[in-house]
């Protein structure tokens, strides 16, 4: 799929980009003890860093709190999903194993403080995908469960719609153990340079490929 990103982001975000990796022929499933063990010590690690560290202190968590403020999103009461993750492991919260996919998902976002989105590509509509800052009026039904208002919020949208962003995805495309087909999206720091951003999205590629076989391409779009 093709990803653009549409000036409504640009025009308030200068250096927005995204890491942008295609799967094919993955198989998804239970997630293997190395990962399993690898996510549990570093929410450990992070939890006793946290102890005298405010979770807005963290670099990549406040870089996306300032996105929200510039599209107009309120970051206090719309907190972006790696925040979301850091305050869990803040309070011993810890994530527990959903999937491989998701859960290497979830690792990558608390090494890298960004959100990220995983989709199944064969759930998706058309042959592009493009960024953009919602309207009023927006909605879809996120993986929380709720109807959320994506109004000010960076999205993710195909031919069929919104299905995505750095706030809670929708129910509409979630990655799971059928998934042979799959996009993620890495949200990276505004402030990294591209070259960077292009090593940090291959290493999650390389360590996906690793856990599910199949193939990966990479690529940074933005920036």
């Amino acid at each position: 799929m093709e990803i653009t990103i549409h000036s409504s982001i640009t025009s308030v975000v200068p250096g927005f980009k995204v890491g942008v990796i295609h799967y094919h022929d993955i198989e998804v499933g239970d997630s293997p003890q190395m990962l399993k063990g690898r996510l549990q010590l570093f929410q450990e690690s992070i939890f006793f860093e946290l102890q005298d560290k405010n979770v807005t202190d963290i670099e990549g968590v406040a870089e996306w709190r300032d996105v929200f403020k510039r599209t107009g999103k309120d970051p206090n009461r719309y907190r972006h999903s790696a925040e979301a993750l850091y305050r869990r492991v803040k309070k011993q919260n810890y994530l527990t194993t959903i999937n491989s996919a998701i859960d290497l998902n979830n690792f990558f976002s608390l090494q890298y403080e960004v959100p990220i989105g995983i989709y199944d590509l064969d759930k998706l509509m058309g042959d592009s995908i493009e960024l953009r800052v919602g309207q009023s009026g927006e909605t879809y039904t996120g993986l929380n469960g709720r109807d959320n208002s994506l109004e000010n919020l960076t999205i993710a949208e195909d031919e069929a719609g919104p299905f995505g962003s750095p706030f809670v995805d929708s129910n509409r495309a979630p990655v799971g153990n059928g998934t042979k087909n799959a996009v993620q999206l890495i949200f990276l720091k505004p402030s990294l340079h591209a070259e960077e951003g292009g090593k940090l999205t291959k290493s999650l590629m390389d360590m996906f490929v690793g856990i599910h076989g199949g193939e990966g391409v990479y690529e940074v779009v933005g920036g």
